[in-house]
């Protein structure tokens, strides 16, 4: 049985996990990401993190086949190199690569964290029988992975499907990228709490928007999810006037709606894609849920993406 290590490094927590070859988590743990530590105060918390996993389940560096680190973007993966996402400044122009084989000494491979999801989801997941498709998360920020011909679909430095960047509405704000009405400014988890607490004048929680607004509690929640599902409807449509993708997933915290999220979107795709075949692309929700960011980044390892 061949091992992975999986690494999902996120701005406000990092999961990692022991993953075989057949895609099953043998052991996982969750670290806050701690801003306050440098990078490499981080990586070495981490790994030793993952040297207690190996441990625990009597495996030694020999065992691994590699590690899957999987990161928000912008990265540069030619470099081995976190390079400015907004929620990690304190790591802008780490060599993450560089840091983790200070204690390992396999394979180790970065890509986008919405990347390896889809790979996830691809290996594991609702997309397992696709050759073309298109996975969207959509939690505190948005952002794409691109699966076509048979193969994840990276870009030049990692960073294709940074569709979080993607104006959709000019008219929706300022993002903290300086561009006006972005999709991740407008419609993801955090947008929606930022508008939720706005419009009742205390904090609000995406959930408990949402919980507002399909119990027809108060019209003003109903409003703004409405207009944040025809926003993902708008997202979705542009993506697949871009890809032709045969499928679309979504996952990430918000897609946790479910039913009505899923069904506004199919609605707006079916009114608003321009090919006829796009009009009726499969819109599901994400299999993998809690583990999807480690499972992808081990997949990194195990698949020949």
């Amino acid at each position: 049985m061949k091992y992975a290590v999986g690494i999902d490094i996120g701005g406000t927590k990092t999961a990692l996990g022991l993953v075989d070859s057949s895609g099953m988590v043998l052991s996982k743990a969750s670290l806050p990401t701690d801003l306050s530590l440098s990078p490499q105060d981080m990586v070495d918390r981490i790994a030793q993190t993952v040297l207690d996993l190996m441990a625990g389940k009597g495996l030694q560096q020999a065992d691994l086949s590699g590690i899957g680190l999987g990161a928000p973007g912008p990265l540069d993966t030619r470099l081995g190199q976190i390079a400015e996402p907004p929620n990690l400044r304190s790591w802008w122009g780490f060599p993450v690569v560089e840091a983790f084989n200070r204690h390992f000494h396999v394979p180790i491979v970065l890509e986008n964290d919405a990347t390896a999801a889809a790979l996830a989801e691809k290996w594991l997941g609702a997309a397992k029988g696709a050759d073309h498709f298109v996975y969207i998360t959509i939690s505190t920020g948005i952002g794409a992975g691109i699966y076509s011909h048979g193969r994840l679909i990276t870009g030049a430095s990692g960073n294709a499907g940074d569709i979080g960047h993607v104006v959709i509405d000019p008219a929706g704000g300022t993002c903290t990228c300086g561009q006006r009405g972005c999709f991740e400014h407008i419609a993801s988890g955090t947008a929606i709490a930022r508008e939720a607490s706005m419009l009742l004048q205390r904090p609000v929680t995406s959930k408990e928007a949402f919980e507002l607004a399909l119990s027809r509690q108060d019209a003003r929640m109903e409003q703004l999810v409405s207009r944040v599902f025809h926003y993902i409807g708008v997202g979705s449509v542009m993506l697949i006037n871009t890809f032709d993708p045969e499928l679309l997933v979504i996952g990430g915290g918000v897609s946790q709606v479910g039913a009505p999220l899923f069904e506004s979107v199919t609605g707006y795709i079916r009114q608003h894609a321009l090919n006829p075949s796009g009009r009726s692309t499969p819109v599901v929700p994400a299999l993998l849920q809690q583990d999807a960011g480690l499972i992808g980044a081990a997949a990194l390892i195990h698949t020949k993406y």
